[in-house]
């Protein structure tokens, strides 16, 4: 780093784990670091699911950016989108004041939202669940539907009501999945005078020959004869060729349901294409192995946004790899500028988990060489999310709500709101 003359500036695009992670690996360094979202918080993506159910509040997964990097001198936080990026002034465009931040170091680690496998017009029927606002449209789709079957007499119309299909067996739609039985058969049991909340039916429906392809088969299995104890349908190999306000068809069949969540499937985001890099077929870009983009030295890309490998496998788009990425190229900037040669991206696999109910979970750890299942594996769930969530009075909150929740059952978030609340 030169000494006397302007900081490096080092801008940072998107406040997930990828670009929260990459402006603190700079603090205290002699570089200005500018975080721009779109939004002011960043929001713990593997306890969505939690909210969108009701079990937890939005504040409880969210801290605003802002406050994240409080202590944090030589970084400054701007609300703006980005509208596109000039790789050639090395400037990136924004939609509000300042118009424009130039940059010496660019990252870019704006995720990913939800694929439809060229079906778009499936969006406006099955929602997914990236962020707080998704979270919001599940938890009133789930509550609206109650609603209306506890309100009509016609009994093919409440089936339908009572019917919900989540598309996608990834961790996401295996725990979406498995939470919606929980809090019908717990929590609102003797909350509805002429529906029993207990008849909600849960259909799993996954295109692949198996639930969780990261975990190894075995793990897999467990999961999905966990969630037909919960009483939820579980259909593997038939992939979804249609969607509308009627149902979902699965494999030629038409499931009448009016609530449908889609978790299946990632479209990188179109910040991806301004980069002149390449791209594989979910629009990620393919980088190099320090994470820069090829011919680009001073551009990266991290967390759901690249493609990078380790032991010859693709990296998964998990909160710890987007943790490590973020880092990794932060401390390849600050590498570039000390003059030393660049560190390649090396992904530790420190474990996967995924919950299906009260005391039961699936992990392994290790690549592996551990194999978690139900009690153990649900505790020890419990007490990784607890470590990872940011701030001490999230954590607090979230270990309050979970041991209320366990001991009485209940859960104390199930709000209906927005523009749509009272259809």
């Amino acid at each position: 780093m030169t000494a006397g003359g302007p900081r490096p500036r080092v801008v940072i695009l998107g406040g997930g784990f990828a670009g929260l992670y990459a402006a603190r690996a700079l603090v205290g360094e002699s570089v200005t670091v500018t975080v721009v979202d779109r939004t002011n918080h960043h929001v713990f993506q593997p306890l969505l699911y939690q909210v969108a159910t009701g079990v937890l509040a939005p504040s409880d997964i969210t801290v605003p950016i802002r406050w994240r990097l409080r202590g944090q001198a030589n970084a400054t936080v701007l609300l703006a989108g980005v509208t596109g990026i000039d790789v050639v002034k090395r400037e990136v465009r924004l939609d509000s004041d300042p118009g424009a931040v130039a940059y010496d170091f660019l990252v870019v680690a704006t995720g990913a939202r939800h694929a439809y496998f060229g079906h778009d017009e499936w969006e406006a029927h099955a929602p997914g669940l990236k962020t707080i606002e998704d979270a919001f449209a599940v938890r009133r789709r789930f509550l609206l539907a109650l609603e209306r079957a506890e309100r009509t007499t016609d009994a093919a119309v409440r089936a339908a009501e009572l019917t919900i299909v989540v598309v996608g067996g990834g961790p996401t739609g295996v725990e979406l999945a498995g939470m919606i039985p929980t809090v019908c058969r717990r929590a609102l049991v003797r909350e509805f005078r002429h529906i029993d909340t207990r008849a909600v039916r849960v259909v799993l429906v996954e295109a692949g020959p198996r639930l969780l392809p990261a975990f190894p088969a075995s793990l897999a299995e467990r999961a999905r004869r966990d969630l037909e104890a919960l009483g939820v349908e579980v259909r593997l190999g038939t992939p979804v060729n249609g969607v509308d306000q009627r149902g979902v068809t699965i494999g030629g069949e038409t499931v009448a349901a009016r609530t449908v969540f889609w978790a299946a499937g990632n479209l990188a985001s179109p910040l991806g294409r301004e980069l002149g890099a390449p791209l594989d077929r979910q629009g990620r870009v393919l980088v190099e192995p320090d994470l820069s983009v090829p011919g680009r030295p001073e551009l990266f890309v991290a967390g759901d946004l690249a493609t990078t490998t380790a032991g010859g496998r693709p990296v998964p788009a998990v909160a710890p790899a987007a943790v490590q990425q973020g880092e990794c190229a932060a401390r390849n900037v600050l590498r570039t500028l000390r003059g030393e040669a660049r560190e390649p991206f090396r992904y530790r696999n420190k474990g996967d988990l995924a919950t299906i109910g009260r005391n039961k979970a699936v992990g392994m750890l290790w690549d592996g060489r551990v194999r978690l299942t139900g009690r153990a594996a649900w505790w020890f769930w419990l007490f990784v999310h607890i470590l990872y969530l940011a701030g001490f009075r999230n954590r607090a909150s979230v270990l309050l709500q979970w041991a209320y929740a366990y001991v009485t059952y209940q859960h104390g978030v199930r709000l209906i709101t927005g523009t749509d609340a009272r259809r």
